[in-house]
């Protein structure tokens, strides 16, 4: 099959500006004075971090990208999205966290509900719904202008309510989650893009941890690093699926096979929109999978 784009470039993180008169409806990561109230305060609320998606339609101006896809995301698990380049996985990965918005043309239709609450309303602010899905790229992209501790920290100080105390607190913490402490501890002053690749990924994971979200996801976070920078991610991959929710896509069928514990197949159809086949345990969509096209996927026939 010829590979395509799976969409438009999207720019490199970078930290934003948090405005007091921001409406927010996705529960705030980073206390807020006074009592918080949960937006979600039913007895019947679902487990944080689960994901709901329901007949998500993802338009780039008069292109269809993602055609009808309908998936639950289980909490505290990996979630692999495999398929063919240009099918929509990255795609389908930004909208968890309104990251498509920084596509000018893109336009999406459907439903996507964390711990029932609906993602795309108008009354949430994407910026605090991204300290709550937090998202690491294919490549690393510490801020360039930044010491690690600074990368580690910077959405906190955002919010400008921490002291230094509590700053070097988390700044640890989440350096210990991401296992890079003990290769950083004594030059967190150096600039974050001082570290190796696979340093500078866990870096990256670092951050996002730093805000207490629930859902991580990561796009292809390990093909631009050596197999040993990659198993490194592998096996922290395999520690933060107990705390949190992560949703990885990766072209690699022997990585998905190993870190996942649910896997979708995405393809795409002759009007090169992605749309979802099947998804299932992990175990039964590389054994014994339902569909021939995820069959012949999954064993290298595919194309």
């Amino acid at each position: 099959m010829t590979a395509t784009t799976e969409s438009p470039p999207v720019p490199l993180e970078s930290p934003m500006s948090v405005s007091s008169t921001d409406p927010v409806a996705i529960r705030p990561t980073v206390p807020q004075p006074g009592p918080v109230v949960d937006v979600v305060s039913s007895d019947a609320a679902p487990a944080a971090g689960s994901i709901e998606v329901k007949h998500l339609n993802v338009f780039y101006g008069a292109f269809q990208a993602i055609n009808d896809i309908s998936l639950t995301i289980r909490p505290n698990a990996v979630t692999a999205i495999i398929g063919p380049s240009g099918c929509g996985k990255s795609t389908f990965l930004r909208t968890l966290n309104r990251m498509h918005e920084m596509t000018p043309t893109a336009r999406v239709e459907g439903s996507i509900k964390l711990d029932g609450t609906d993602i795309m309303a108008a009354d949430v602010d994407p910026v605090q719904l991204r300290r709550v899905v937090g998202m690491v790229f294919q490549r690393p992209n510490p801020f360039p202008t930044m010491s690690i501790y600074g990368n580690v920290v910077a959405g906190l100080r955002l919010t400008g309510r921490h002291t230094q105390a509590e700053l070097d607190e988390v700044a640890e913490r989440s350096l210990r989650r991401a296992a890079l402490w003990d290769e950083v501890k004594d030059k967190l002053k150096a600039n974050g893009t001082s570290l190796s690749g696979g340093q500078q990924q866990r870096l990256c994971i670092a951050r996002a941890l730093a805000v207490d979200p629930e859902v991580i996801l990561m796009d292809e976070p390990a093909s631009a690093l050596d197999p040993v920078a990659t198993l490194r991610i592998e096996q922290l991959m395999a520690e933060l699926r107990r705390t949190y929710t992560i949703v990885i896509v990766t072209h690699n069928m022997q990585q998905a096979a190993r870190v996942s514990d649910e896997t979708a197949f995405f393809t795409m159809g002759e009007d090169r929109a992605g749309y979802l086949v099947e998804t299932g345990k992990t175990i039964d969509i590389f054994t014994n999978p339902k569909n021939q096209l995820t069959e012949d996927y999954v064993s290298g026939r595919f194309g």
